[in-house]
C-alpha cells in the first residue's frame, strides 16, 4: 500500500489534475493567473521504476504509453480523480497517510510510486505548444505544494555558515562567555544585539565553505558581501521576508553602488542568486551555471489550482521566487553558529542561511 505526507500525494495530484485540465497556467508573483500565459499541453512524460511512461490525448480520451503497451482512458475520470485526491489531502489530518482508490486508479496505468525516479532532477515533464512561437519545448518541473509544509528553497547546513568579524569589540572572558549563553527563543538575534551593543558591529569575512563563496562569485563576484548583508538585516531586525530584506539593503547601499539612475543593483543580483538556487546550484557542490532538467516549478496552490513557473518566462520566475521566499534561523547546534569564538587576535560570529518558501 502506497502512503505518503502532503507533499508527496501532491506530485500525484499534479500529474492527474494538468492532465485533466490539458493547459498549463503561468502565474505571476503574487500566484494570480496570468490570463493571456496559457499553454496547452501536448502530453506529459514521467519517470517510474519500470521506465518513462507518457500521457497524450486522443479527443476525449488520455493515451498513457509505456512498456509497448497503450491504455486509454477518460480525460473526466482524470477530472474526477484529481478533485477526490484533493479533498483526500486537504482532510487528512495524519503525517503519512494512504489513499486506496487513487492508488488503485493509479496503478491502473502503471503509476507505481508517489514520488517521480529520484535519479531524475525533474518531478514531471511537459510537451507544451507556445502558440507565441510555434515551438513545442519540453519543459522540466519541480513540484512545490502549498497543501502541505511550506518547502525550503535552500537548505541549512554548515556550508551555508556566514563568518563576521566583531569589529572593535570591547568583550571580557566573562561577558563572552554570558553572550554565548544566552538560551531564549530568538537566541541569535539577542546574542548579536548584545555583541552590537560591545562591539561597532559585524564585519563580513568569508563564508564557511570555499565551494559555496565561490559559487556565489562564480554568479556574480559580489554576491558573497551582498548575502552577508542580507543574512545581517534578517538576524539584526524583524524582517524575515526577503523582498523586505532586500528593500533594507537597498536603503542602506552598503556597496555603495552608484544609484542615480536608480539602476537596480541588488534586486538583480538576488534574483540571479534565488534563480541559480532554484535551477540546481547546492551549496556544498562546485556550481558550473549549467541549469538541470528542472527548468521551473509547478506550484500547487491551497485550493487546488497550480501554477506553472518556468526558467522559459523568466521574469515571471524570478518575480515569484524572490515575493515567495524568507529567510529562517535553523538550528545553531546542528550546524554550529550563533557563538563567539575567536581565531588568533580577532573575534569572529558565524550567521546561517537558510531559505524557505513562504506558506
Amino acid at each position: 500500500m502506497l502512503k505518503g505526507n502532503k507533499g508527496e500525494w501532491s506530485e500525484i495530484y499534479t500529474l492527474l489534475k494538468i492532465i485533466a485540465d490539458k493547459n498549463l497556467f503561468a502565474g505571476d508573483s503574487d500566484l494570480n493567473k496570468i490570463k493571456n500565459l496559457i499553454f496547452p499541453i501536448i502530453r506529459v512524460l514521467r519517470d517510474e521504476s519500470n521506465g518513462t511512461y507518457q500521457y497524450s490525448y486522443d479527443s476525449d480520451l488520455v493515451v498513457v504509453t509505456g512498456n509497448k503497451e497503450e491504455l486509454r482512458i477518460s480525460i473526466n475520470e482524470f477530472h474526477e480523480k484529481a478533485a477526490f485526491l484533493l479533498s483526500k489531502i486537504k482532510e487528512s489530518t495524519s503525517s503519512t497517510f494512504s489513499i486506496p482508490e487513487i492508488e488503485n486508479f493509479i496503478s491502473s496505468f502503471n503509476c507505481v510510486s508517489l514520488k517521480a525516479k529520484s535519479s531524475v532532477k525533474s518531478d514531471i515533464r511537459v510537451v507544451i505548444h507556445d502558440q507565441r512561437t510555434g515551438t513545442t519545448p519540453e519543459l522540466g518541473f519541480s513540484i512545490k505544494s502549498q497543501l502541505g509544509g511550506a518547502s525550503t528553497l535552500l537548505n541549512a547546513g554548515k556550508t551555508t555558515n556566514l563568518i563576521y568579524r566583531i569589529k572593535n569589540p570591547k568583550l571580557s572572558e566573562s561577558k563572552i562567555t554570558e553572550i554565548n549563553s544566552i538560551n531564549t527563543r530568538s537566541k541569535i538575534k539577542d546574542r548579536l544585539e548584545q555583541i552590537n551593543e560591545n562591539s561597532e558591529g559585524l564585519e563580513f569575512v568569508r563564508t564557511e565553505s570555499s565551494v559555496f563563496g565561490n559559487n556565489l562569485t562564480l554568479i556574480d563576484s559580489l554576491l558573497p558581501s551582498l548575502i552577508s548583508q542580507i543574512v545581517y538585516q534578517f538576524y539584526s531586525s524583524t524582517n524575515s521576508k526577503t523582498v523586505d530584506l532586500l528593500e533594507s539593503v537597498i536603503a542602506l547601499n552598503p556597496l555603495n553602488f552608484n544609484t542615480e539612475s536608480n539602476h537596480p543593483f541588488y534586486t538583480y543580483k538576488i534574483k540571479r542568486f534565488l534563480t541559480d538556487i532554484a535551477l540546481g546550484m547546492m551549496p556544498s557542490k562546485v556550481w558550473t551555471g549549467e541549469l538541470d532538467a528542472t527548468g521551473g516549478y509547478l506550484i500547487v496552490k491551497e485550493d487546488g489550482e497550480i501554477l506553472c513557473y518556468h526558467i522559459y518566462n523568466r521574469n515571471q520566475f524570478e518575480d515569484y521566487l524572490i515575493v515567495n521566499t524568507k529567510l529562517e534561523t535553523a538550528s545553531s547546534t546542528r550546524h554550529d553558529f550563533g557563538t563567539i569564538y575567536s581565531d588568533g587576535d580577532e573575534l569572529l560570529f558565524k550567521l546561517n542561511l537558510q531559505i524557505r518558501f513562504l506558506k
